[in-house]
């Protein structure tokens, strides 16, 4: 509770005790007090549950509150990823730009001390992911030798939609971006305390300048040379 509230309901004690002494019986000057000090609680009180409930809707609405099954069937939350910055992608297998899983790879080897690749499989444009989560694991392993976390199969838009895309594409919840995926491989990407800074579209690859720009190589240790 903020000292404005504090101060108003002081205020609001002074008036009506001042009143009470100069206009009231002894009798009526002590339930009237008793009155007041009831009602002054009560609104105490009511600010304080306002303010509590404030807290806990900020929190609803963090990324980090947020989790989902990986492709092994356990529960990940993101507030694993916290320090991080994070890039989510939907992922297809038979898609236009599945080769992209090689840049993702790439991406996330180069950046990883800072970077966290996070891979959703979807089958809701035109099919392209049909196989089950065990199908795409080995596919992505065999073929792109990937090493990101890789997430169960999900619904990426629509009534079914996954609670981290509905987090990803409401304004009201992320910030600002109210844009769902509109194809495979579209990626979010989120600043090391889980904000939502940018989203693009499949057309970007994962190694173009316009993702490499916000992450940074760790810097390596030069030992000082020898005499």
């Amino acid at each position: 509770m903020d000292i404005k509230s504090l101060n108003w309901f002081d205020n609001l004690l002074l008036h009506f005790t001042t009143e009470i002494q100069f206009n009231l019986t002894p009798i009526m000057t002590k339930y009237f007090t008793k009155l007041i000090l009831i009602i002054a609680g009560i609104g105490i009180f009511t600010v304080f549950n306002l303010s509590s409930a404030e807290k806990i809707s900020d929190n609803a609405k963090s990324f980090y509150a947020l989790s989902a099954e990986d492709i092994n069937g356990e529960i990940i939350s993101m507030d694993a990823y916290k320090g991080k910055k994070v890039l989510v992608v939907n992922v297809a297998s038979r898609c236009g730009y599945t080769p992209q899983y090689e840049g993702l790879q790439t991406l996330y080897e180069t950046y990883q001390d800072s970077l966290v690749v996070l891979g959703f499989p979807s089958n809701d444009f035109m099919w392209q992911e049909p196989g089950s989560n065990t199908e795409i694991k080995t596919f992505c392993q065999r073929t792109y030798g990937v090493t990101f976390p890789m997430f169960s199969k999900i619904h990426v838009k629509g009534r079914k939609k996954h609670p981290i895309y509905d987090w990803l594409s409401d304004g009201k919840l992320n910030g600002w971006n109210d844009d769902s995926p509109s194809w495979n491989f579209n990626k979010y990407l989120l600043d090391e305390k889980g904000n939502l800074i940018e989203y693009f579209g499949a057309e970007i690859e994962p190694l173009d300048t316009l993702i490499t720009k916000h992450l940074l190589l760790k810097t390596p240790t030069i030992s000082p040379p020898k005499n």
